[in-house]
């Protein structure tokens, strides 16, 4: 099964070598568009004789057909079958073959396909991606086969999961119309009945150059990339019925917070869990997302946050407490907290602690030497990430398919940088609302 995992790492950052390194943190980034509407990002890295194509679809789980939950994931699945000149599982055993790796990933707003190879591949990936771009040939057996797949990864990631169903249902209560409250990889009673008609409709739908981004990162120059795209995805005809908007269900006004409880027997750490409504990165205004991103990392980004220092040092109310924020979607996101009880500590109690620490924070304000700390960290893992070719394709990738321009991409730095601590306060002010938040609990059992 193709999935895409990302792993978080701990950073240590030593303020002098962070002060170096600042002189320059641009991306060496080129774009354009063919003429049928294929926009390409061309991200130089020539330290390595490596090369990462990803394509990506805007096309995810929210723009599923109602009634259709997990289509997008069952379609990714299915380009792993075979094309008119690929049998089924000949394009990964192709790239495996030629020393690379290859996979792909759905999420809400996107679907991406990515290999990384020797530089001197990239045409053969090229040519194998872009003829699954048009020329998917889906049997009925390669519909069952992928569809008990799917039920069994279901099975396997959530099921057998306790705070991965009490996600699921807290997500489900976050969202009252978006599709955002649907899980990605669907609901159980609508996967089963996914079929060759549903996944075929989505595929003549989304999969095709004008609704598209190519990345490729590595050691590549433009002029190559170029020809290259011309040549294998250049030749692909715009789809004229692509929606020209992408139309989903809003959120209506939210004005009653709610609360959730889960218990499951399989639960070895109950945990308190938190969300609220908030405002995603948008094209052009990135303001208000840098705070809030700064906001959870003041909150909850580590051991020296607000929320570790009351909750897990001063008091011992919690073994650990969190927030975080990931501005980057095409609607409206959330901000979210959780807060691990020590044990003998209720969740109710626990709960209690960490809004009397919301409520001290909005009344006592920002510590500026805190803010700073938070700067330079953000500083510093901005100019390490650019040692990861694959990291910044994603980034790139993730963003365009999200609404965001290349532009939006390479100020969000120096965006970050520039937030003061009344933008962190009026934004937290502002997203700290009991009103659009759920407020879920995870037992072992009731009581």
């Amino acid at each position: 099964m193709k999935r895409f995992a990302a792993a978080l790492a701990a950073l240590v950052v030593f303020s002098a070598p962070v002060q170096a390194a600042t002189e320059d943190v641009t991306d060496h980034v080129s774009n354009f568009t063919l003429d049928n509407g294929l926009e390409v990002v061309v991200i130089e890295d020539h330290r390595a004789p490596v090369v990462v194509h990803m394509l990506w679809y805007r096309a995810g789980s929210a723009d599923e057909p109602v009634g259709q939950s997990g289509v997008a994931h069952f379609l990714e699945h299915l380009l792993f079958k075979g094309t008119d000149t690929l049998a089924p599982g000949e394009f990964s055993a192709t790239v495996a073959q030629n020393g690379g790796s290859d996979n792909a990933f759905t999420s809400f707003d996107y679907t991406a396909y990515f290999q990384r190879v020797a530089a001197d591949r990239l045409e053969l990936m090229m040519r194998m991606e872009s003829d699954r771009m048009v020329n998917i040939r889906l049997s009925e057996e390669d519909i069952a086969t992928e569809r008990d797949v799917i039920l069994e990864e279901r099975n396997q990631r959530v099921e057998n999961s306790a705070s991965a169903l009490f996600r699921e249902q807290k997500r489900a209560v976050q969202y009252l119309n978006h599709r955002y409250g649907v899980p990605i990889i669907g609901w159980r009673h609508e996967m089963e009945s996914l079929d060759r008609a549903d996944a075929l409709s989505f595929y003549e739908t989304y999969y095709s150059p004008n609704n598209a981004i190519l990345v490729v990162a590595g050691d590549v120059t433009p002029d190559e990339v170029r020809a290259l795209a011309d040549r294998y995805y250049g030749v692909i005809p715009a789809n004229p019925d692509l929606p020209k908007e992408r139309l989903r269900s809003q959120e209506p006004p939210q004005t009653a917070a709610r609360r959730l409880t889960f218990a499951d027997p399989r639960v070895a750490q109950p945990y308190v869990s938190r969300s609220y409504l908030a405002p995603e990165r948008n094209a052009g205004n990135q303001k208000e997302a840098a705070a809030l991103r700064i906001l959870a990392d003041l909150l909850g980004g580590g051991q020296t946050a607000v929320l570790a220092e009351k909750l897990q040092f001063d008091t011992q109310t919690a073994v650990y407490a969190g927030a975080f924020y990931n501005g980057q979607s095409l609607d409206a996101t959330t901000f979210d907290m959780v807060v691990v009880p020590t044990p003998g500590v209720s969740l109710q109690e626990a709960e209690e602690a960490m809004d009397r620490v919301l409520a001290d924070f909005l009344t006592e304000g920002v510590d500026p030497a805190h803010l700073e700390r938070i700067k330079t960290q953000i500083r510093a893992a901005e100019i390490y990430a650019r040692d990861d070719v694959q990291g910044l394709a994603n980034r790139y990738g993730r963003a365009l398919t999200q609404g965001l321009t290349v532009a939006d991409v390479q100020a969000w730095p120096e965006i970050l940088q520039a937030v003061t601590a009344e933008d962190v306060m009026e934004a937290a002010r502002k997203v700290l609302n009991p009103k659009t938040s759920v407020t879920g609990w995870l037992m072992a059992e009731e009581g």
